[in-house]
């Protein structure tokens, strides 16, 4: 053989395995290790990534939970779309007990339909909340109701929100909704909340946002919140679930028992429910005795 071929194969043999040597040396020096719990919890979470865990998909939350696991709690963490369920068998997977969490599900705060709230212009622009809630209040005129572009609709991976064309507001379909708070991210109005389902799916709320004062805010919307307080005042004293501030009062789902009684008291109908509220009972009427008059002998 040639010693000038032979000589070149010997070089270029040396540089690549050098080149290999440098490459495996590296390659261990910087080895990511990846713990093989979290393959495992992958399997168990439902592969949605839609990020209502707070992370960035399924894998974020899957390392987020062996991070928690190591310190001893994952209490802090919860899968929206997987529910109670899922965490159980994570927490099982783990060895770490999870206690059981209500279910939820975003609850649209706003009930300025088209009759209720009439619109007084007309927008013509991009068919975009964010763009329109940035140009003007909207077409009623309320600063805080919902502007019925759908933005809310577009982000929803599980096709649980659609647009009511008689009413321009959006409806959640409470069979889909994983409350991932999509939703709530995408509207920027905020009129979009994740509240508990409450037991047997009864739940009360606020149907309003508006914050300017009484007068001002049913001048654009006939069910406004005017702040008014019969509703904090009807709540039951040991149970305080309304409170009120800043021309608007608010439901706690976390103290409501849903006993329905601040509903009919709302002077606008401004409290919404998921059903029929109790009707007050009528106040007893007292009852008149006639007038006797003394007869003289």
């Amino acid at each position: 053989m040639d010693p000038v071929i032979l000589r070149s194969a010997l070089t270029l043999g040396a540089v690549a395995l050098s080149a290999a040597v440098i490459l495996f040396l590296v390659a261990k020096r910087f080895k990511v290790y990846e713990d093989p719990r979290i393959e495992r919890i992958l399997e168990l979470l439902p592969g949605a990534n839609c990020g209502g865990c707070g992370y960035p998909g399924c894998r974020g939350f899957a390392e987020a939970l062996v991070k928690a696991a190591d310190e001893g709690d994952i209490s802090a963490l919860k899968c929206p779309p997987g529910g109670s369920d899922t965490m159980a068998a994570v927490g099982k997977y783990l060895g770490i007990e999870v206690a059981e969490s209500l279910p939820t599900i975003a609850v649209v705060c706003c009930g300025g339909t088209l009759e209720k709230a009439p619109p007084k212009l007309g927008y013509d622009g991009p068919a975009k909340c964010t763009i329109s809630h940035a140009l003007f209040n909207g077409e009623n005129g309320c600063a805080y109701g919902c502007l019925g572009l759908g933005d809310c609709v577009a982000v929803c991976t599980f096709d649980a929100i659609y647009m009511d064309e008689q009413t321009h507001l959006p409806v959640v379909l409470e069979e889909k909704c994983v409350a991932c708070g999509a939703c709530v991210k995408a509207c920027p109005r905020h009129i979009i909340e994740i509240r508990p389902k409450g037991k047997k799916g009864r739940r009360v709320w606020i149907n309003c946002m508006n914050k300017e004062k009484g007068a001002v805010a049913r001048k654009n919307c006939k069910v406004a919140c005017i702040g008014c307080g019969k509703c904090v005042k009807e709540c039951p004293e040991k149970i305080q679930a309304i409170t009120l501030g800043n021309n608007l009062a608010y439901i706690d789902p976390d103290k409501c028992i849903a006993c329905g009684k601040c509903i009919p008291v709302c002077p606008t109908g401004s409290i919404a429910a998921t059903f029929t509220p109790p009707q007050p009972k009528p106040k007893p009427q007292k009852e008149h005795k006639p007038e006797t008059q003394e007869v003289s002998q």
